[in-house]
């Protein structure tokens, strides 16, 4: 409990910084990460004093759950009158003066809900909170790590499984099926969250050859076919054949926390061309770790990559081909798989104790496949620790 109170005071030191009277935080992953609770309403956050989680269903449950004052929202059309009664103090204060400023997160919020709260709340003005909130969420606690933590053993156990079941003909839907069959089992919660919007991951992405190379929608360099194009996207119902690479992309999700990996796999050999990017993006991915430690500028990981893929001879295929390359190295992540920072150009954020971050070079080969590897890492004091503990190199099953 006394976690989500510290969030809360962080939230509300931020709040005062950029001269904010409150925050209304309404996305069910944000409910969560500050009340402990994620059923649906309304937290309100002044800038100082008591936060109160406003309660549409279910109340019962949000208060055996929710480490912050909870209260049964009611009517929505006087929301903002309770408020007034409820946060006196603050309201009195603008009484006759200039409109109060709220934060939201704007980046999740639906214009259709910030609309009916500019209605209930007209002496109001909104501003974008999400940066603010992100932000916040970036740095990890010790507990939100353990459950990364454990996440990684999860889907290391997965990952061993898969490869006794993987043979050739086996689909790529039928090794995803066995994969996610396993996790679930362990605690998986089903989904991989994301914030992004039009943005969906399933449990991440397994393909073969060709398969894997196959350009989506998904701000990822590898798509994956998928089953049809409504969902056009990782495991599709093609048989996994010998000598071509198996991208092995998957997360796992406990407690609401994820990890994210990849790995790749060749049942017999590969070509001495598909051999050399992989080992490039080990390469990369060794380098890249001796300059994880604080004060690293998170841009600057992303424009050594780079880097090291022309000297390879590889840039055309590094993160991705052609108008389908994507412009980032890694990510992090928590309780949604893209969090800030991004390791990309334009990311100035220093890398600070506390951050997790998913470092994944990869190479793509148009008609051939997608080869790689992608670890997660928790940034520390001195340097960082390696959350992903399945075995590296190019594994042959």
């Amino acid at each position: 409990m006394k976690e989500y109170i510290l969030r809360i005071q962080r939230l509300q030191e931020r709040l005062r910084q950029s001269q904010l009277d409150g925050c209304m935080i309404t996305q069910n992953v944000d409910l969560y990460y500050f009340t402990g609770s994620m059923q649906t309403g309304y937290l309100f956050v002044p800038s100082e004093g008591e936060a109160v989680f406003f309660v549409r269903r279910s109340v019962v449950r949000a208060q055996e759950e929710s480490a912050i004052t909870v209260e049964a929202l009611g009517s929505f059309r006087s929301f903002g009158k309770r408020l007034a009664e409820v946060f006196g103090a603050l309201f009195q204060q603008a009484a006759g003066s200039p409109k109060l400023k709220f934060a939201a997160e704007f980046d999740v919020l639906p214009v259709q809900q910030l609309l009916k709260l500019q209605n209930v709340l007209p002496n109001v003005e909104w501003a974008d909170g999400s940066t603010i909130v992100r932000e916040l969420r970036m740095i990890k606690s010790a507990s939100e790590i353990a459950y990364i933590k454990e996440a990684a053993r999860v889907i290391d156990l997965a990952f061993e499984h898969s490869l006794s079941i993987l043979k050739p003909g086996v689909t790529e839907l039928e090794l995803m099926a066995s994969i996610e069959q396993f996790i679930r089992l362990n605690g998986h919660i089903g989904l991989m969250r994301m914030r992004g919007y039009n943005q969906e991951v399933i449990t991440g992405m397994v393909g073969a050859g060709e398969a894997a190379a196959t350009p989506s929608y998904f701000d990822g360099p590898a798509g994956g076919r998928g089953l049809s194009a409504a969902v056009p996207q990782s495991a599709s119902r093609r048989p996994i054949q010998a000598n071509e690479p198996i991208l092995l992309d998957v997360g796992c999700c406990i407690d609401g926390y994820v990890i994210d990996q990849t790995r790749t796999v060749v049942m017999g050999n590969l070509p001495d061309d598909l051999v050399h990017a992989y080992d490039t993006s080990e390469r990369i991915l060794r380098s890249v770790e001796e300059m994880l430690k604080p004060g690293t500028v998170c841009e600057r990981l992303y424009m050594h990559s780079l880097l090291m893929a022309h000297e390879a001879g590889l840039s055309d295929h590094y993160m991705g081909f052609g108008d389908d390359q994507v412009k980032f190295l890694g990510h992090g992540i928590g309780l949604e798989i893209d969090e800030l920072p991004v390791l990309a150009k334009g990311f100035n954020y220093p890398l600070q104790p506390g951050m997790v971050i998913a470092i994944e070079p990869k190479f793509t080969f148009p008609q051939r496949g997608v080869v790689g590897i992608e670890n997660s890492y928790a940034i520390t004091d001195t340097g960082f620790e390696k959350l992903t503990i399945t075995r590296e190199g190019l594994i042959r099953a």
